[in-house]
């Protein structure tokens, strides 16, 4: 089927936020050229009858952007995206243990492998904190670890976590989309995962909760993702500018003392141990 395809430059500080806030009001995936430009492009993929302007706007608000940038919209076929999206995906090794990468990747012999998709719900490896929140779980997952992965979007962390060794691995977001691809995607990988809404978790503290979402979200969200952590386990928090990481640790300091425990390419993954 077509998809519209939506093209526009902005800041490049402003680029992974815009990208996030994208996926959340709705777009379908989200890629970034010349990240290490100026002005990087932002490009985003929509159902053929989105009404882009209120999408881009919805987006514009998450962000606190003053207007919506400038914007191109293109039509393109099903082809198209299939051989764009191979190439804006490449495989990707975390850590020495951990492979991500589509089907139509071959993968190496001596890895634990995820096989993940791009789709519609954010995460595919690619963005530096999925890869941040990934080379965590490679570092600190040893085996039977109970893991809570809150805001899974396609569930890579989750499914990362249970191939890395993890005994009971509970993934939930907001978005019944995500909760789909999530199940969708760990039985694709042989692996057990219990995904579902917030509202639907059991009361259970966990080994180790990560979230990959966004800084406003997770600030307010404090009091329950810590209440979560199990005492002397361990809370990482990634989709943090690194600019950001001040804020959020005062927001948490009550239950844990969170420090930046890796910076990508502006980003940080905080992480701490529960009092």
């Amino acid at each position: 089927m077509p998809w519209l395809a939506v093209n526009m430059e902005i800041d490049a500080a402003l680029a992974g936020p815009l990208s996030d806030a994208l996926l959340e009001a709705g777009a379908q995936s989200v890629t970034i050229d010349r990240p290490d430009a100026h002005r990087p492009s932002v490009n985003a993929l929509l159902a053929l009858h989105t009404d882009v302007a209120a999408l881009l706007a919805r987006a514009a608000g998450h962000c606190r952007l003053a207007e919506v940038p400038a914007f191109a919209v293109a039509r393109i076929e099903d082809a198209d995206w299939v051989r764009r999206t191979q190439a804006q995906f490449p495989p990707l090794a975390i850590g020495e243990r951990l492979w991500i990468g589509a089907n139509w990747h071959g993968a190496p012999p001596d890895r634990l492998v995820v096989r993940l998709d791009p789709g519609l719900a954010f995460g595919t490896g690619s963005h530096p904190t999925t890869r941040l929140a990934l080379q965590f779980l490679e570092s600190h997952i040893r085996g039977d670890e109970s893991v809570l992965d809150y805001g899974c979007g396609s569930g890579i962390l989750a499914i990362a976590a249970a191939r890395l060794g993890a005994a009971r691995i509970d993934a939930t977001d907001v978005d019944p989309q995500a909760i789909e691809t999530t199940t969708q995607n760990a039985f694709a990988n042989a692996v057990s995962v219990r995904a579902m809404l917030p509202d639907d978790l059991t009361p259970a503290t966990y080994d180790l909760v990560i979230s990959n979402i966004l800084a406003q979200p997770l600030i307010v969200l404090a009091p329950l993702l810590a209440a979560r952590v199990r005492r002397g386990g361990r809370l990482a928090l990634s989709g943090v500018l690194e600019a950001q990481a001040g804020e959020l640790a005062d927001a948490y300091a009550a239950w844990i003392e969170l420090e930046i425990a890796g910076v990508d390419d502006g980003w940080a993954l905080l992480a701490g141990v529960r009092r």
